[in-house]
Parts: C-alpha cells; structure tokens; sequence
C-alpha cells in the first residue's frame, strides 16, 4: 500500500470518526442549549434566592452590590448596562471562538443584568417565585445557547476567518471599566460624602484589581448610610 494511499484512508477514517462524534450527546449542536438552560436556570434562582433572602447569587460580591445597590433605590442602570454589555459580548465571543464566559455570559448576564431589567421595568414575579425564576433562567438559556449557535453556523463554520474575535475577547471587561467613573460622578452630584466614598471605593478596588463599578457603588452605599441625605 503506497503512503498516499495510507494517508487517503485515515483521513476518511478520520472523517468519520468526527462525524460520529459530531452525533454524540456530548458534542453536537442541538445539546448546547440545555447545558446553557441548566445552567443559566441555577443561576437565575440564586438571584432569586439572593432578592428574597440576601444570599445565593453566584457572582462577585462587587458585582452582585450593582443590583443591591438598585434593591436600596439607587437605581438599576448599572447593573443593568454592567450585565448586559457582559452578555452581548460574552454571546458574540463564545460563537466566534468557541468558548462561552459563563462568569460574563450567564453569572453576569443572565444572574444579575437581566433581572436588573426586569426589576427596572417592574416585573419582579420572576424573581419573587423560585419555580418562576428556574423555568425563566431555563428559557433565558435555550435562547442563548441557539443564538450562540445560530451565529456561529452562519459566520465561522462559513470560512476560516475568526471574524474579529481577537478584539471581542474581553470586550465585557472593557466596556464594564468605563461605568466606574460615571457611578462616581453620579455619587459625587448626590453629596460631597458619597462621592469622597465612592472615590474611596473606587481607588481600593482598583488596587485589588477588582471592578472599579463594585468599589464605587459599595463606598457609596457605606459613605451614605453614615451621611445620610436629607429628604427635606
């Protein structure tokens, strides 16, 4: 047997092999989006858990202060434009490269930016009813996962070409850097404490390499509840 003939043959096995595999649960297309709906429906329930008893959001602290600072009435922009630009990006990223964020994706994302537009809209059923918020994080999921799919079978599985996926990798934790500064001018308008609070909290998460948008929003809370402003 010639070597061109050897090297035919195991591609063709080869081939198949991938086709096989392609089949499997584990590996096919069509199987995704549950792993995504799983997994996106437990952490929709931890934010329910977290709104109704203060604890289970699978996500950072300074992350999860976003959202608490809109439970206190600050307001859920943050959160919500925090989480959502996570999401976006994360989606974009993971059907051009092939690997999903599940920390910016759906801890992110579907934990704590969806539920901020929902509560800012005014929907809270979702996450008041632990039922609800597990068939919302499942539904949420599915949806995610087909996209994800959807766009990778109609840009990268077209060509060799990644798409700029080398600029989208990260685009999360950039676009995130920016509400930083923005939370602490809206501290500082409030009151000179809250914002010197804001600052103070910016400045150490920035030291601890930690989102400056969680610092911020925690030494504005701090700084707030020892100066409280005056409603009348």
């Amino acid at each position: 047997m010639s070597s061109q003939t050897a090297r035919i043959m195991e591609h063709e096995i080869n081939k198949k092999a991938e086709i096989d595999m392609n089949k499997n649960f584990w590996y096919a297309d069509w199987s995704f989006p549950i792993f995504v709906a799983l997994l996106s429906s437990g952490i929709f329930a931890g934010t329910h858990m977290y709104y109704v008893y203060k604890i289970g959001a699978f996500n950072d602290v300074a992350i999860v202060a976003m959202l608490e600072a809109g439970l206190q009435g600050a307001g859920y922009g943050a959160a919500a434009a925090f989480g959502a630009s996570f999401l976006f990006a994360r989606i974009l990223e993971g059907s051009l490269v092939g690997i999903l964020d599940i920390g910016g994706s759906l801890q992110t994302g579907i934990g704590i930016g969806v539920p901020a537009i929902l509560l800012a809209a005014g929907i809270t059923a979702p996450l008041e009813n632990f039922i609800l918020a597990l068939i919302t994080g499942a539904l949420l999921g599915v949806i995610v996962g087909y996209v994800i799919i959807g766009i990778r079978k109609f840009t990268v599985n077209q060509s060799n070409s990644t798409f700029g996926a080398d600029i989208m990798m990260g685009a999360g934790n950039t676009s995130g850097r920016f509400l930083g500064p923005l939370i602490v001018i809206s501290a500082a308008s409030a009151s000179i404490p809250i914002g010197i609070g804001s600052i103070i909290g910016a400045a150490i998460f920035y030291v601890w390499k930690k989102p400056v948008a969680g610092g911020a929003i925690l030494g504005a809370m701090i700084f707030g509840a020892i100066f409280p402003i005056s409603l009348e």
